[in-house]
């Protein structure tokens, strides 16, 4: 088969399967597992043949017309250069893991099957977007996309927050995806065309009338999408949803796809100096402000959801400094281990049998109860603090030394005040990423809080995908000297500057977290844990009221309680209980758009009930009274219409009169 054929055959299987999955899961569930595993494993081996054939070299492009339009045509194309080779991989990897590994984590779901087909369709989705060449059949994966994380975070739609995290996150997303919309018809007006290709021809060539407006509009969608400042609060709720769906969005689809999408268009934002550095900023404020949440939140996906943000923000910071390879490097080695932290997090979660439910206040010495999951989120957790040699230290080092020469005017022509925005928020940000990775694995596997029903050893189906994905977690770092060719033939070794100071800034955060985990956990050994939390706190209500702000169970007992040995209580001080809650900002857009629409909803359904109702009732009530009227008059008498003649007569002559007179 041709490269061509093979790439058109990477998302069309899952699609297949998906398809297949809707319509046999109910008549046939006993094929609901092997429809959703199978397609997504041949798929993962056909983009690794399309990967090896492409080689890092020339693009792979190929295009048919798939309608006259009369204007800007529109065409199903292919533009496979060495970035969609290796993130096609990654998906196909990630996808087929979150399979395998959802086929024991929803053994006993009745819905399974749906649910198999959805993350099948989303997979086929993100591939679509991947290696498409025109952007409205990319704008279709896009969306389509959208509509799966819809159903796939309201699986357990029985809860109130699953019902309330699916409709968040396709609002936010939606949200920005109509000046997405707009940007993208703006683009092909200015281009004249579709076609990624054509597109960055005409860019190269001066030929963009409006690149900062365009920019700024694509901008938007990808905010949503990525999950960045101000649009990023809808991830954090997504947790409601199956722990496979998280490791799905937040490794492989979904989040990526607006990295992904800013990657393959980089030309056109970096036409605009004043785009790049909004982006910068919205990295920057997107890498602190997430890091800073994560040290306050006490459920571990919530922690991990926080992280994602984080370090998409280091990758949209790469972005923001003209370096796309350096972005593509972070985005494959953090979809390795983000996939394996979300993975292991469910072994634990399913361990413990709370479904979805993962309060690290409530853990207690797992590391006998879950060893693959212990030893395998450790290293996951090592390549997240870019801690040598994991593979995140080398992703990292890239961003930050992308972002160091930028800031000196060593290399490309973004402004130099993007890369000191992106070098300085990133190095505090490396800081802030070990130490709430620390914290993390300190509370899950030395931890003080209720042990848990012991429910046996987990699946292997399960514990297996995370020892495939603790691989690249470790040793994909190294490929950075080994597939240059992928990356535009860009060298990606992390310089001596930063590897230092980013290093260094790693190993304080992660020992100050230590230390003050040691001195939480001498006064803790000391008070019982609910003696602490009422003394803390002085008051029952503020004590509900934080358990709901930080979504942590209430303390109705000292299970519940939050661990007292919480580092991120000691380091946060004052400002844990607004980072705990996402620096209110949901509060925030409540009051700037939630409540001033739903003002209005209500003006309008007063104005429809009082009003419009009121005038439409009139309008037919005035015809049925004057009916009556006209209805009684009518009596059939001859002398009562004589008698009205006469009287009628008698108004008119004296009315007659009367004008006569006046007018004399």
């Amino acid at each position: 088969m041709t490269t061509t054929t093979l790439a058109v055959l990477v998302p069309l299987l899952p699609f297949l399967g998906a398809v297949a999955g809707l319509l046999l899961g109910r008549t046939a569930p006993g094929l609901a597992r092997p429809l959703a595993v199978l397609p997504a494993l041949t798929s993962l081996a056909l983009a690794a043949v399309v990967a090896a054939r492409q080689g890092g070299d020339a693009a792979v492009d190929a295009a048919t017309q798939l309608t006259p339009t009369g204007s800007v045509p529109i065409d199903l194309a292919l533009h496979i250069d060495g970035f969609a080779a290796l993130v096609a991989v990654l998906v196909g990897l990630v996808a087929s893991c979150v399979q395998i590994y959802s086929t024991a984590y929803l053994h006993d779901d009745p819905r399974y099957p749906s649910y198999a087909a959805l993350v099948s369709l989303f997979t086929s989705a993100m591939l679509l977007v991947v290696y498409s060449g025109d952007l409205m059949v990319l704008l279709v994966g896009w969306e389509i996309m959208g509509i799966c994380s819809y159903f796939l975070v309201g699986h357990y739609w029985e809860t109130p927050e699953a019902r309330a995290a699916s409709l968040k996150a396709f609002l936010v997303t939606k949200l920005g995806d109509v000046p997405f919309l707009i940007g993208l018809f703006a683009l092909a007006a200015d281009a004249g065309s579709f076609r990624i290709t054509r597109i960055l021809a005409t860019v190269a060539d001066g030929g963009l009338d409006h690149p900062t407006l365009i920019a700024l509009l694509l901008l938007a969608g990808v905010a949503g999408k990525s999950a960045q400042f101000p649009l990023h609060t809808w991830l954090p709720d997504a947790m409601a949803g199956p722990t496979p769906v998280s490791a799905l969005i937040h490794a492989a689809t979904m989040v990526a796809a607006g990295v992904y999408f800013v990657a393959r268009l980089l030309p056109v934002f970096a036409a605009s100096a004043a785009a790049l550095v909004v982006l910068a900023l919205m990295a920057a404020v997107t890498m602190a402000g997430s890091a800073l949440a994560a040290l306050a939140q006490d459920d571990m996906k919530r922690v991990l959801a926080y992280s994602t943000v984080g370090q998409l923000g280091y990758m949209t910071g790469a972005l923001a400094v003209g370096d796309r390879g350096a972005a593509v490097f972070h985005l494959l080695a953090h979809g390795a281990f983000k996939a394996l932290l979300f993975l292991a997090a469910g072994v634990i979660i399913h361990a413990a049998g709370t479904n979805s439910l993962a309060a690290m206040s409530r853990m207690k010495d797992l590391r006998a109860r879950v060893p693959d999951a212990y030893w395998t989120m450790t290293v996951a957790l090592l390549a997240l603090a870019a801690v040598p040699p994991f593979s995140g230290f080398f992703s990292k080092e890239a961003v930050l030394g992308a972002a160091e020469h930028t800031a000196t005017g060593h290399a490309g022509s973004a402004p130099a005040a993007a890369g000191w925005i992106v070098l300085l928020a990133g190095l505090v940000t490396a800081l802030l990423t070990a130490a709430y990775a620390t914290r993390l694995w300190l509370l899950a596997f030395r931890g003080r809080g209720a042990e848990a029903p012991d429910h046996g050893r987990q699946p292997v189906a399960m514990t297996a995908v995370l020892w495939v994905l603790a691989v690249p977690s470790l040793a994909f770092g190294v490929t950075v000297g080994v597939l240059p060719d992928w990356f535009d033939g860009h060298k990606l070794a992390p310089t001596l500057t930063t590897s230092v100071l980013g290093t260094g800034f790693a190993f304080v955060g992660a020992l100050i977290t230590y230390g003050a985990w040691r001195q939480t956990t001498a006064l803790a050994a000391r008070v019982p844990i609910g003696a602490v939390a009422a003394h803390r706190d002085g008051d029952a209500g503020l004590v509900e009221a934080e358990a709901i702000a930080t979504h942590t169970p209430a303390y109705g007992d000292v299970a519940a309680a939050p661990d007292p040995a919480d580092p991120g209580r000691l380091l946060l001080g004052p400002l844990h209980r607004h980072a705990a809650a996402g620096f209110r900002l949901d509060a925030l857009y409540a009051v700037l758009f939630v409540r001033p629409v739903q003002a209005g909803a209500r003006l309008v359904r007063f104005l429809d009930r009082e009003v419009v109702e009121t005038y439409v009732r009139g309008a037919g009530a005035a015809p049925r009274w004057l009916g009556v009227a006209v209805r009684r008059a009518q009596t059939g008498n001859v002398q009562t219409y004589l008698s009205a003649l006469l009287a009628g007569t008698v108004v008119l002559a004296v009315a007659a009169v009367l004008v006569a007179t006046a007018g004399a």
